[in-house]
């Protein structure tokens, strides 16, 4: 119920503060200690994020599962815990995706199948940022050809007022 209120918060991004270009200068990526092992994927901002607002987004790559991924995360003291926040669960393309991108949805479909994707919600509050985290396990590549290992991790920054 948490991950779907989430959804529903990423979905009114109008609603909220949010950087829209080089005006706002946003943080280089998630903390040092947290980017271990993690490379930066700009392609799946512009898969899977709103044009309107790909300036608030960032996404890296995780090799690990999402469990080794959020075991990672969790313990940093920026990573808050609401009830539900980072509890992995299964989920059709769908809505682990969103439907604000430019990605083909029929093609993403098509790779899961029957099989759905492990995703994880969950926000993180640091220098007066909030960032809204989702994980997505196993995820397409970059081509939509085939799913990969490992964890896309998709970062939306909402400024504080």
């Amino acid at each position: 119920m948490a991950a779907l209120a989430v959804l529903v918060c990423m979905d009114l991004r109008p609603a909220a503060q949010v950087s829209d270009g080089p005006s706002t200068p946003l943080r280089a990526g998630p903390s040092t200690s947290l980017r271990e092992g993690w490379r930066e994927a700009p392609e799946y901002v512009r898969l899977f994020a709103p044009q309107a607002r790909r300036a608030a987004y960032r996404a890296y790559i995780s090799p690990l599962g999402l469990e080794a991924t959020l075991a990672q995360i969790t313990p940093d003291p920026a990573v808050l815990h609401p009830p539900g926040a980072w509890t992995p669960q299964a989920m059709i393309p769908y809505d682990a995706f969103g439907l604000s991108g430019s990605y083909n949805r029929w093609k993403v479909a098509g790779l899961y199948r029957s099989r759905r994707a492990q995703v994880a919600h969950g926000p993180r509050l640091e220098q007066g940022e909030t960032e809204s985290w989702t994980l997505i396990a196993p995820y397409p590549d970059e081509a939509l050809q085939r799913l990969e290992p490992g964890t896309l991790i998709i970062v939306l920054r909402i400024l504080s007022d």
